[in-house]
Parts: structure tokens; sequence; C-alpha cells
């Protein structure tokens, strides 16, 4: 059996020092109408409220995914740039630009004649010499195409009716430089007989 301790002597009273906790009513401030009170949602309105969430959570991660699979497979790649560009013969083309002869061109499967310009041609030659003639001004002009910058015009007809556009490489007239090389000449209204 146990026996409880009993201290020795008269036990002294303990003195407590002054109380930690306040004891005095705290005042609250009186609510103006202009402080927000809590709205309770009724279980339907939280539902929605849920559900929209979502949705929107989904949205977000459909939009990231898709701007992803965009930035990935359309990745610009200077090098397929520069060859879709290019302009090749129309007879072996690998991008959509291409030469058809000397003074025919075709820029994105449109097919434009250069205003100013008769070059001997390559399929329609009434001669060998006209056909041989074709293939060099061809190759000069894909040459000249590609030296720079093209721009194209506007569609227009020129004097006798043909529905033609001006091209320049660098600001410099296509027509002019091909005419000055010697594979060309100026149309003056009817084609040239280049078989003579």
């Amino acid at each position: 059996m146990s026996m409880h301790w009993k201290p020795e002597g008269k036990a002294k009273p303990v003195v407590m020092g002054k109380s930690r906790i306040r004891r005095d009513p705290v005042q609250l401030e009186p609510q103006t109408p202009s402080a927000r009170k809590a709205v309770r949602r009724t279980t339907e309105q939280e539902m929605w409220f849920g559900v929209t969430g979502v949705l929107l959570m989904a949205g977000a991660i459909v939009a990231a995914t898709v701007g992803i699979s965009i930035a990935t497979y359309t990745k610009i790649d200077a090098a397929s740039a520069a060859q879709e560009r290019r302009f090749n013969q129309c007879y072996n083309a690998v991008g959509p630009n291409c030469v058809v002869d000397g003074d025919t061109i075709s820029v994105g499967g449109v097919r434009m004649q250069i205003a100013g310009l008769d070059a001997p041609g390559i399929q329609s030659a009434r001669c060998e010499s006209e056909r041989s003639q074709g293939i060099v001004a061809a190759l000069k002009l894909a040459d000249l195409l590609n030296g720079g910058r093209v721009t194209i015009s506007g569609s227009f007809r020129d004097r006798t009716g043909r529905e033609v556009r001006t091209v320049r490489v660098k600001d410099r007239d296509v027509a002019s430089a091909m005419i000055y090389a010697g594979v060309a000449h100026a149309y003056l209204g009817a084609p040239r007989n280049w078989c003579r």
C-alpha cells in the first residue's frame, strides 16, 4: 500500500501574480452597412461553381496542349522556309514557286506572265532552237529570282490586253534584267519568232 506524501512543516500560502489572461470584456466595433456580409450559397450554386471551375481548368489544359502542339509541329525551319521561297523549274519543282519559261512564273500555284517581257517558249516551242533558247532563258530567270527578295505587283492589263504583273528582285526590274542579259526581248505586242 502506498502512502501519500505530506510536506513537513506548515504549508506556506502561494501568492499568485497578476493573471496574463485578459478579463476585461472586448468591445466590438459596430458593423457598418458597407461591411461585407458572408454570402450563403445553396448546394445547387456550390455544384455549379464546382462544375464551372472544372470546365475552366479543363479549357486551360486543352489550350496549353494545343498551343504546345502547334508550336512543336509548325516550328519554323530556316532551311525549309528558304526552300519554299526558292524558284525551281516547273518540270522538277520542289516548292510552291517555279519558273514555267523565260517570261512566265508560278507562285503558290498561280501562273503569272511577267510584264514587258517576251522570251522563247519551252513547251510551246515551234522549233528545237526556240526550245533550247527557252531553257536558257528559264534558267536565267530562276537564277535572277533566287538572287534576293522578290516583289510581285498586282495583275494588270498591258497595252495589248495581256494580264501581266511587274516582278522585281531587290528593287531591280526582272524584265529589264532578262533583256539586258540577252535571253529575252521587250514585248512589242506580238510574240517574236525565235526559230529564225
